[in-house]
């Protein structure tokens, strides 16, 4: 097992790590402030899987005549056995994306015994095209978020990494058996994922009066140092650098509308002064409010 490719472009990041034959690990980071593009040919005999962490990213086919997103927190599976699904995909900025290409044989192999639960695998679908879309499990996105972060000494990365991938294919798959009650070893944290996610939820929600970080805090059930490490962990920010890149974002798909001026929107986004708003927008995204308008229509 190897690394294949490792990319750095300014803000934006892309890896591949080859597990082993037939089953590769594509890591797409797009911190910048534009679109970025990623172009792959796939075998028909390869089952993708695709996991969206933050943002979202834009899946084209047959030359753009159609599309599909995978949205913030939800994860697609996409196979084919009749035709190749070469990627050809859209990562908007603040993304981070993680993939899996894995060989149908590879992946008979691992799962055979438990093919009777896993739609795609059955005999009635063994030659049938199969795409599923569903929410990323948290004990899943912890999985996630520790393969992306693993720092650990280079010479055993690798078999670190092919062992959080195989802890993920099972969490993704396993079935949901057990009650509510019954131990689980991965409660605690799933929990937490829970209630970061739910403090996402909230500061979208009251973008434009947010609550402090103890009023969060509170909400969720976390104490602050928590919530502020496990928030970054999850979504690569800070809470307030992530509101702030949110409602800039909003208040570029508002003015795009052209339904609202440029003080209906920094009002949307919680600005009180038109001044402030044209400030944070210009730090954004280089402009003004009003140039960046002009711009559409140039």
């Amino acid at each position: 097992m190897n690394l294949n490719t490792k990319k750095n472009n300014e803000r934006s990041t892309f890896e591949e790590i080859r597990l082993e034959k037939g089953f590769h690990v594509l890591h797409f980071q797009n911190e910048s402030d534009t679109l970025d593009t990623f172009e792959r040919d796939i075998e028909s005999t390869f089952i993708q899987m695709h996991f969206c962490l933050k943002g979202n990213s834009k899946f084209l086919f047959n030359n753009g005549s159609y599309s599909f997103d995978v949205l913030d927190n939800r994860t697609i599976l996409l196979y084919n056995p009749q035709r190749s699904l070469p990627i050809n995909l859209e990562i908007q900025p603040k993304t981070i994306l993680v993939s899996l290409l894995i060989s149908i044989e590879k992946f008979h192999a691992l799962f055979s015994k438990e093919s009777s639960y896993i739609p795609f695998l059955s005999e009635q679908n063994s030659n049938k095209k199969y795409y599923d879309d569903a929410e990323i499990k948290p004990s899943v996105a912890l999985v996630l978020q520790q393969i992306i972060n693993a720092t650990i000494n280079s010479s055993i990365r690798d078999l670190y990494i092919k062992g959080k991938v195989y802890e993920l294919l099972s969490l993704h798959f396993q079935k949901e058996e057990a009650s509510e009650g019954e131990y689980c070893p991965f409660l605690g944290d799933e929990q937490n994922v829970l209630k970061i996610r739910r403090a996402k939820e909230i500061i979208i929600a009251k973008m434009a009066e947010p609550p402090t970080l103890q009023e969060l805090a509170n909400e969720v059930g976390l104490n602050i140092k928590r919530l502020k490490e496990d928030f970054k962990q999850i979504y690569g920010d800070t809470v307030y650098s992530f509101l702030f890149d949110y409602k800039m974002e909003h208040a570029r798909r508002l003015l795009e509308t052209n339904n609202y001026n440029v003080n209906e929107v920094g009002l949307q986004v919680g600005y009180s002064t038109a001044s402030h708003f044209i400030a944070a927008f210009k730090k954004k995204f280089g402009t003004t409010p009003k140039k960046y308008v002009l711009s559409l229509n140039a």
